[in-house]
């Protein structure tokens, strides 16, 4: 019965999910301009512009005066990718907003921290912010039901996603089990990008084409699943290991949204794309719940207004990074091929229902309540 219900539910067939990286020695950019080839992505709409600057007016004037906070944010996203460039707009932005008593120094590249230790370093508190994934919050204790928005197909589109985890189902349903259950807040969802196989040698043109690959996946029990779920091998390896691996053979594919394969080059060395949007994914800016609880409520607004802002500049970067990188990976000679989404969702789809050990953790009525915002 069990089977049955879920075999239904999934008929929805989304998409969801997230990033992984490399470590190395600190090296801060401060509040440093972002790229400039990514600048017009961070010109606000007039209307996105007069929403932020009404919402912080007050935190401006009130938190001025507050005794000052330094935030440290890291990310494993690469120089030039919008993420690193929202990260820079978000400590222009707050301390703009704070009237200069809330400063972040921001580090990209995993200089300070990789995707596998960002999250203890954010609990911990050596870091205050990063993006975190839900794959990663599904392996923390009383969260392993986050595992169900990093599945294939969990997402219908981008609407779907940012609709919900900025909307109400996400203040009230999703950030505050996730804030009760780690030491850490969520601030709101970043557009990580639809997510597509790229391989070294081999096309891949249906479902079937996916077995025995040598899909590369982040380093969770999530992650390894959908490398299942989408019919591959799924082998696990560091994001810092993933160009050279793929260039020696070591692996024969990987997944990521097209903004990442472009700007991390991964197309050099893995020339054949696969659009198959398997995961629409999302990343959660999160900050450590005691340097959140030490701000003031002005200083709060300022963090929370400067999110807003960083969001706007990251998926409209985002989103217009996705419709010219088929382009650039054309222009580059790559192959691209069109797998039938419906081939890839239907087997999505059998393979959770024969694995309910995967499922039964999930929270089946936030899920359904997700699937049917969709509608």
């Amino acid at each position: 019965m069990k089977k049955k219900i879920l075999a239904g539910i999934l008929s929805f067939s989304m998409m969801a999910a997230l990033l992984a990286g490399c470590a190395a020695a600190p090296a801060a950019s401060g509040t440093a301009q972002a790229p400039a080839e990514e600048a017009p992505a961070q010109e606000e709409s007039a209307e996105s512009s007069e929403s932020t600057e009404n919402t912080a007016e007050g935190a401006d004037a009130a938190a001025a005066s507050d005794a000052p906070a330094e935030l440290i944010f890291t990310s494993v996203s690469v120089t030039g990718d919008s993420h690193t460039t929202a990260m820079d707009a978000f400590a222009q932005k707050v301390e703009e907003l704070s009237g200069g008593s809330v400063t972040c120094k921001t580090y990209a590249d995993g200089t300070l921290f990789s995707a596998d230790a960002e999250f203890d370093a954010l609990s911990s508190g050596q870091a205050d912010l990063a993006y975190i994934s839900f794959p990663t919050l599904a392996t923390q204790s009383g969260l392993e039901w986050c595992s169900m928005v990093g599945s294939a197909y969990f997402w219908s589109s981008y609407d779907h996603m940012t609709q919900t985890l900025n909307g109400d189902i996400g203040k009230n349903d999703i950030f505050p089990k996730i804030e009760e259950a780690v030491n850490a807040v969520p601030l709101g969802a970043f557009y990580l990008g639809s997510r597509v196989v790229n391989t070294r040698n081999k096309e891949i043109n249906s479902y079937a084409d996916m077995n025995g690959l040598l899909l590369r996946m982040p380093n969770s029990e999530t992650w390894l699943n959908l490398g299942e779920a989408l019919g591959a091998n799924p082998t696990p390896l560091a994001f810092s290991e993933l160009y050279t691996a793929l260039q020696t053979g070591a692996i024969d594919g990987q997944d990521n949204p097209l903004p990442t394969d472009v700007s991390a080059k991964f197309y050099e060395v893995a020339p054949y794309v696969a659009i198959t949007n398997h995961v629409v994914d999302s990343i959660i800016p999160m900050i450590n719940k005691d340097k959140w609880n030490s701000l003031t409520d002005a200083q709060k607004e300022a963090v929370r207004g400067a999110i807003e802002y960083a969001k706007q500049v990251n998926d409209e970067a985002r989103i217009e990074e996705e419709e010219k990188d088929i382009s650039i990976l054309e222009e580059n000679g790559c192959t691209i091929t069109y797998p039938d989404i419906e081939d890839f969702k239907t087997n999505a789809q059998a393979y959770y229902n024969e694995h309910p050990e995967q499922t039964e953790q999930w929270d089946m009525d936030l899920y359904e309540k997700i699937q049917a915002s969709a509608k």
